[in-house]
């Protein structure tokens, strides 16, 4: 698969693995992907992050993904769901760092010797990547892009996808921009 992948997309899966090394994750999460995403100029992906606004808000999605990290990796809709039933992970958080240190859901291993070594992409980001060939294939594009990842990381529940349909950057916003019509979600 990864034979498809445009220079672009190829930097963004490097730019994934950097970002995973410097947060000392054990593997290399759809979040990291986003941030990849994020640092990338020039390729179709930040064409349609720009064109969605992207320049006011990248610190804040990148701020929620670093609340989301420090919570375990829930979500916020998840964190609210789990509010519903009496569970406030806000205490669960401080109490975890208070007692372990900050940082200590999110796997920071920073101080305790590290992590070395290849990092494996997580079963979320593998199925960003497998859902990126999908929107290419449907899309009938031979090649895999910048575009196609933003768009498979769009179209999944979890933490990147809302960080950034808070800021009304969806499946359907990202492909209205990038194509000019509505598209159903490929995966």
């Amino acid at each position: 698969m990864f034979e498809r992948f445009t220079k672009d997309a190829r930097a963004v899966v490097t730019g994934a693995v950097e970002h995973a090394e410097r947060d000392e994750a054990p593997a290399v999460g759809p979040e990291h992907l986003l941030l990849a995403l994020l640092d990338r100029e020039g390729g179709r992906a930040s064409f349609a992050l720009a064109s969605l606004g992207g320049g006011a808000w990248l610190d804040s999605v990148r701020r929620a993904l670093g609340e989301a990290r420090r919570r375990g990796g829930l979500s916020q809709a998840e964190t609210d769901a789990l509010a519903g039933l009496g569970i406030d992970v806000t205490e669960i958080v401080a109490r975890v760092e208070e007692a372990h240190g900050v940082g200590a859901l999110a796997g920071d291993r920073r101080g305790r010797g590290g992590w070395s070594g290849h990092r494996p992409f997580s079963k979320d980001a593998k199925d960003v990547l497998t859902r990126s060939l999908r929107v290419a294939l449907a899309r009938r594009d031979r090649y895999i892009g910048d575009e196609h990842l933003l768009l498979a990381l769009t179209s999944r529940p979890g933490v990147p996808a809302e960080a950034l349909a808070d800021h009304g950057v969806t499946h359907e916003s990202v492909t209205r921009v990038l194509y000019g019509g509505p598209e159903s979600k490929a995966g």
